[in-house]
């Protein structure tokens, strides 16, 4: 399984609370796991250089046709404008029509614990599909 491990482009302040957002893609076929992974990349490129990432990682399991990432931000605005700028907004809509199924889910966290772990962000995951299955209500 690669993984492009947690890269900090701009150090957190050592108190304070992060944004956070975890997500996970399945692209529809095989054929479509080379383009999403070479497009990843290029989005990689841009957040280790984006203003207000405190941290970003991506794991990539091909031959399941399954992408996670996970990052960090100063605040929702920085996610956001991140996601807006180019290349990503570019990326995001040319890879859509190839998706088969995509979860996002967003919490906060005190800086003092970035990393965050992949078994916190599977597992938020995870729930949040559920939740998104069920049309947003809980269940036990």
């Amino acid at each position: 399984m690669p993984t492009l491990p947690w890269t900090v482009p701009n150090p957190p302040p050592s108190h304070g609370t992060a944004y956070v957002m975890a997500s996970r893609f399945e692209v529809r076929s095989a054929k479509d796991v080379p383009r999403f992974f070479l497009r990843s990349l290029s989005a990689w490129g841009q957040v280790r250089t984006a203003p207000g990432a405190y941290g970003a990682s991506l794991v990539a399991q091909p031959f399941k046709r399954v992408f996670y990432t996970l990052s960090a931000w100063e605040d929702r605005d920085a996610l956001y404008a991140y996601a807006r700028t180019e290349p990503h907004r570019g990326i995001m809509t040319s890879l859509r029509p190839t998706m088969s199924a995509s979860t996002f889910t967003f919490w906060e966290a005190d800086t003092g614990r970035l990393p965050i772990t992949w078994d916190d962000a599977r597992q938020r995951l995870t729930e949040q599909a559920r939740t998104d299955a069920t049309g947003g209500t809980a269940t036990t």
